[in-house]
């Protein structure tokens, strides 16, 4: 086990864009150093430092974290956000009359979170604490976009709460974390032109640099461990924080209308 090193180090996955890049920029932010995978992405002024490759490629992906050991010693977080996601996602139409390539998040999203999370263990092991997000929705509970994207966001849960099961005993913990609706800069020029609509979707909203603070305070929680293996919202992590977005808007919990996490049972089958 590695201690006492600052800054503590980061990947963040699926970081081209949206919430992932986000994510990095917040934890930039806050004191990280961040690795930033995408397929796409790019060294830039904030410190973000550009990993790219493809999540499809295992083999890419392992010499990430070997990249990440050399250069470091040791992970301490790892935000798994890499997801393929389709341009017909949100296309209301039942899922056979929708491209078969919508089952790519199963690859990237479910699969490629696995096979991060197989490669980071041993580093996040090395660290003097560890932890791994997940970043997840409430589709995971509720009919959101189809059952392929569905499907991903309930893996991802339940992938947090197994592998919280492993990590036991160890420093390392986990946690899926259900973002709300994102105001990204796809989002933001949906409404260009209309101010005033983009204002009022804002008041239900947050941005992805919100994420990225909570999860820094979720990292630095020395109870983080009554929440490891289960999946939390954002919005409410946030306000056991005191965090708060974009001109100190609370970003609200979604839980009334979508759905709650479902909780992991605590029976162990090996």
């Amino acid at each position: 086990m590695t201690e006492n090193h600052d800054p503590p180090v980061a990947v963040v996955t699926g970081a081209s864009r949206g919430a992932g890049l986000g994510i990095a920029r917040a934890l930039v932010a806050r004191g990280w150093r961040v690795y930033a995978t995408g397929r796409t992405v790019t060294d830039g002024g904030d410190g973000v430092i550009a990993a790219p490759l493809d999540h499809r490629d295992d083999d890419a992906v392992a010499a990430l974290f070997r990249r990440v050991g050399a250069e470091n010693g040791r992970l301490d977080l790892l935000v798994n956000n890499a997801a393929a996601v389709h341009d017909a996602l949100t296309d209301p139409k039942p899922f056979w009359d929708k491209p078969i390539d919508l089952a790519g998040i199963l690859d990237v999203g479910l699969r490629s979170a696995y096979v991060a999370s197989y490669f980071a263990a041993p580093l996040l092991l090395r660290a003097e604490r560890g932890l791994i997000v997940f970043t997840s929705s409430p589709g995971s509970v509720c009919y959101m976009h189809g059952p392929a994207y569905g499907a991903q966001k309930a893996g991802v849960d339940k992938m947090a709460a197994d592998m919280a099961v492993d990590f036991r005993e160890t420093s390392v913990h986990t946690a899926s974390i259900w973002m709300g609706i994102l105001l990204t800069a796809k989002l933001r020029n949906a409404f260009d032109g209309n101010p005033e609509a983009l204002a009022a979707m804002a008041q239900h909203a947050e941005t992805p640099e919100f994420v990225g603070h909570v999860i820094d305070a979720l990292y630095r929680d020395p109870q983080r461990g009554q929440y490891s293996g289960h999946t939390l919202i954002a919005a409410e992590l946030a306000q056991r924080y005191g965090i708060t977005d974009e001109d100190g808007r609370q970003p609200p919990s979604h839980r009334d209308m979508l759905g709650s996490p479902r909780t992991p049972s605590d029976v162990v089958v090996r």
